[in-house]
């Protein structure tokens, strides 16, 4: 269920919002003479609960404003400048990872409905190319859509949700060249090749076909909050403008979405929030029916829909914090009324079902690492399969055949690059299909990754996953850079990271501290770290860091952190508790004005987040978001080296908010030096990508490149005698 949603995410060592850095006409001596731009404060106030909010930077949120822009890329110099001695740094790790990169590759076909399908990449290219074959791989390939020719002329371009039409005849897919998340619907006829006229403009990137091959139900957003409101029905050759407008989410705290389930018999529209979901169902086959309601939404429960067998299958919180998998007949049914298939289970959060004729397969998480459980339905067989490293990362993969008795899934660890494997749920033997290939070779045995337990301020253990190479670890300590995120009940999974091998093969150890906010260690997990008991994610992260010094995993003076989107704010929440902990930080896209931004209903996100967060507009959530939101508690302190990054269209986090709150840092610096605690030499850089949004650039090549500078911003600072 989460997967529909749009919260202030952002993966783990992807590509920040950055820009590329190419420098030839400075020298070291010039770059270190520029001064960084000036912002000029222009005091807005905001009263709240008796409180006269000043902010002198509230300005910087007219994205149009010339001057805005201008110092957008003022800062953009500035940062250019500053790094400009790291820029052959910056060009080897490109090379090398990209040298890692198998250029020409494809993925793992799958079968659907007489076809096989699959996606490739070439050399020299920065898109997939989507293909399919009749029958066999040794048929000829029919190319259903080449995403570079789409690309062209474009600086950022993303295309997602394709579905191909039950006939097998229309392709249809959304395409966003701005990275707002607002996408262009489109539909391709498959048999002629040809674009149809059928445009939609803007969507958010839901759909689903109907029985008929010439219904399609799909989603838009509001135009000035981007919350997603609406699901539309339009059918092919029909003008785009008569449009029907099929269900309208009124509730400002919900967003909903449209999708098929797996059997494709039923369509449905889900509607849900952080506490409370409501699902709709149609027959596919009856477009032109209403879609009912299969249990009406009610404040804390949280179900999804499966349909299987003439019957609906719901993973829910009905009375079961970690859920529970409960089914009924399909119709339109209470909670009360779904009889038990697993039941809730106080240290185990079921968090996924793949179902098959025969077997069920259950998705897992227990003491922070996801298991994949296989039961006969006849109970004559429960088993898990096993893995064989100490953290790792495992998922199911497309298995569209009911009735096959071979499972999909994908498994990889911070040492073990991505495999895809088939399961044979009966014999319990598995093929490995594909392995993810490392260019020039990488042998897993050569890195050691493993799990230890840190004591948080209040006692409560939190798991922290780690990383690094063998014989490259000192007795006394690496450099070692600390992520973390802890929000939205979004875990962090060990996964492997062609990129991140460029900082372990230099001595780098590398740590996810998995706190609270998330849901490693179950529901309760989140709950422990959102709303009043935000600051948990604050400590539980400090209290990692203090462990990589005292373990002796890290060096002293050498400890770095990295966070993005909601893990920015966690960036600057620890940096404002603990500045002295940290020699350099990294906050991509970060989410640090969170009363501001909580304040104004028209922002994205916000109405929708109210149960992450807290509303402001309650004065007991408005006081405690006070008193840790990052930007409203900057203070004249010695900070880390910092670099931010953001993006200019960022729909998520938006661009002031990062952008604001350098100016205030700045400001701190300026008078933290004038107190005399020398924090002079200190590096704060805001890089903005003036073309991208929140996920970065685009294109495979690009993100190597950000990748690039975020790297040689902390090698250069671990080699630095500041």
């Amino acid at each position: 269920m989460q997967s529909l949603l749009n919260f202030r995410v952002l993966p783990m060592l992807t590509a920040l919002a950055v820009s590329s850095f190419i420098v030839t006409n400075m020298n070291t001596s010039q770059a270190q003479n520029i001064t960084p731009p000036d912002v000029r404060p222009i005091p807005h106030t905001t009263v709240v609960h008796g409180d006269t909010l000043v902010d002198p930077y509230f300005w910087l949120n007219q994205r149009e404003n010339p001057e805005v822009l201008d110092y957008l890329r003022a800062e953009n110099t500035y940062a250019e400048a500053k790094l400009a001695h790291t820029k052959d740094l910056q060009a080897k790790l490109f090379e090398e990872m990209k040298g890692r990169i198998k250029e020409d590759d494809r993925n793992v076909p799958y079968f659907s409905k007489g076809y096989w399908y699959y996606s490739r990449v070439q050399k020299g290219q920065d898109y997939a190319v989507y293909c399919r074959r009749l029958g066999s791989m040794e048929a000829p390939e029919e190319i259903m859509l080449d995403a570079n020719r789409y690309a062209e002329g474009h600086g950022y371009f993303n295309v997602t949700g394709l579905k191909v039409s039950p006939d097998n005849r229309y392709l249809l897919f959304f395409m966003d060249t701005v990275g707002r998340r607002q996408y262009t619907l489109c539909v391709k006829d498959l048999r002629s090749g040809m674009d149809l006229p059928d445009r939609v403009f803007p969507a958010n990137g839901s759909a689903a076909w109907a029985a008929d091959n010439r219904t399609i139900f799909f989603g838009t957003s509001d135009a000035q909050t981007l919350r997603a409101d609406c699901i539309w029905k339009h059918r092919l050759g029909q003008d785009a403008t008569r449009k029907e407008l099929i269900f309208k989410e009124t509730d400002e705290t919900f967003s909903t979405y449209v999708f098929a389930g797996k059997s494709e018999d039923f369509l449905y529209i889900l509607s849900s929030s952080t506490l409370s979901a409501e699902q709709r169902y149609l027959p596919a086959d009856k477009p032109d029916d209403a879609f009912r309601i299969i249990s009406p939404r009610q404040k804390d429960l949280l179900y999804s829909v499966e349909d299987y067998n003439k019957e609906f299958y719901f993973l829910t919180n009905y009375k079961a914090l970690n859920f529970r998998l409960m089914k009924s007949a399909v119709g339109s049914v209470k909670p009360d009324q779904w009889q038990e298939v697993i039941p809730h289970r106080p240290k185990v959060r079921l968090e996924g079902i793949e179902i098959f004729s025969d077997y069920l397969v259950i998705e897992e998480r227990e003491a922070g690492l996801k298991k994949l459980r296989v039961q006969r339905w006849d109970g004559s067989d429960d088993h898990y399969l096993a893995f064989p490293d100490p953290v790792y990362t495992v998922g199911t993969e497309i298995n569209r055949d009911y009735n096959s008795a071979e499972l999909r899934y994908s498994y990889s660890s911070l040492t073990t690059p991505t495999r895809i494997v088939a399961y044979d749920m009966a014999k319990r033997s598995e093929r490995i299909l594909k392995t993810q290939e490392v260019v020039g070779g990488h042998q897993p045995s050569d890195y050691q990754s493993e799990r230890i337990w840190v004591k948080a301020s209040d006692g409560t253990e939190i798991p922290v996953s780690l990383v690094y190479k063998k014989d490259l670890r000192r007795k006394e300590g690496n450099p070692t850079l600390l992520y973390g995120y802890g929000s939205y009940g979004i875990t962090m999974e060990a996964y492997f990271s062609m990129n991140r091998l460029s900082l372990l093969d230099r001595g780098w150890v590398f740590a996810i501290a998995h706190i609270r906010g998330g849901e490693e260690m179950g529901r309760a997990w989140y709950e422990d770290g959102k709303l009043l008991n935000k600051k948990n994610s604050f400590t539980d992260f400090i209290a990692c860091g203090e462990a990589m010094l005292s373990l002796g995993y890290c060096e002293t003076g050498q400890l770095y952190a990295m966070g993005g989107s909601a893990g920015g704010l966690l960036m600057g929440a620890v940096m404002n508790i603990r500045p002295d902990l940290w020699k350099g930080v990294i906050a991509g896209v970060p989410f640090v004005d969170v009363i501001n931004t909580m304040l104004d209903a028209s922002i994205p996100l916000t109405t929708s987040e109210y149960d992450e967060w807290g509303n402001p507009n309650d004065e007991t959530y408005y006081r405690y978001m006070l008193s840790y939101s990052p930007y409203d508690n900057v203070r004249p302190v010695v900070y880390p080296h910092l670099l931010v990054t953001t993006g200019l269209h960022d729909s998520q986090v938006h661009y002031w908010e990062p952008a604001k709150w350098v100016a205030k840092l700045r400001d701190a610096q300026d008078q933290s030096v004038a107190q005399g605690l020398s924090a002079a030499d200190r590096c704060i850089y805001l890089v903005t990508d003036m073309e991208a949004g929140h996920g970065g650039k685009s294109g495979r090549y690009n993100a190597l490149k950000d990748d690039a500078l975020e790297f040689a911003f902390l090698l250069d600072l671990a080699t630095a005698q500041r």
